[in-house]
């Protein structure tokens, strides 16, 4: 059996211990009840637009560690499933047209690398692919004169700077950098098309860029 002093100092160890439990216990509460309390500011970069309909943005602006502000131009729009926003595509002709995609390689044109009319087009353009601006296509020039710039809902825009014996009539053949391509992107299809710009039977890198900064920028 405990002496009356052994008892009393348990007691006041005891005591001590739930006293020091219960001021720890209070400290993590308030300091749990501070963090709920406290509002955090999200920042947001300054101005840079969503991109929409998988288009990315024209301009963007940045700020700089001076906090001065300056627009940074960006043309990297595709236009390969939509055309320029700017554009309203029920305000064009549309035309139905059987579309095949070719190469500039001997099994599309009958030329090699090293051929010196190798990726040279009908009107003197060298083929070009780009689904942020303007790809060569082939069309027959009764139905669709050189120069002119078609939509291609799946391609893009294409600028007719060749022909082709087999091209007639309302058929159009695309250009793509490799056969894999041709193949794989698109092989052949019947859709509508629409007449962007009417050519004037020719095209050359000068009118080329004027349509671009007509049309596109």
């Amino acid at each position: 059996m405990l002496t009356k002093t052994a008892s009393h100092a348990k007691w006041i160890c005891f005591i001590t211990l739930m006293l020091s439990v219960l001021v720890w216990f209070g400290q993590e509460q308030r300091q749990a009840a501070a963090l709920r309390s406290t509002s955090f500011t999200p920042v947001q970069a300054n101005n840079i637009p969503i991109p929409v309909s998988g288009f990315s943005q024209t301009a963007v602006t940045l700020e700089s560690p001076k906090g001065e502000t300056k627009p940074v131009s960006s043309q990297a729009r595709n236009y390969k499933f939509f055309p320029h926003p700017g554009q309203d595509l029920s305000k064009y002709t549309a035309v139905e047209v059987t579309a095949t995609g070719y190469f500039a390689g001997k099994e599309s044109t009958g030329k090699s690398p090293g051929h010196p009319e190798y990726g040279v087009t009908y009107s003197g353009m060298m083929v070009a692919r780009d689904v942020q601006s303007f790809s060569t296509i082939a069309a027959d020039p009764k139905v669709f004169p050189i120069g002119t710039v078609l939509y291609i809902p799946g391609y893009g825009y294409g600028i007719v700077a060749d022909t082709g014996s087999a091209i007639k009539g309302n058929r159009i053949d695309l250009y793509f950098e490799t056969k894999d391509q041709v193949y794989q992107e698109w092989g052949k299809k019947k859709l509508n098309v629409f007449v962007v710009k009417k050519g004037s039977g020719k095209i050359n890198q000068s009118l080329w860029n004027q349509l671009k900064n007509e049309l596109l920028y």
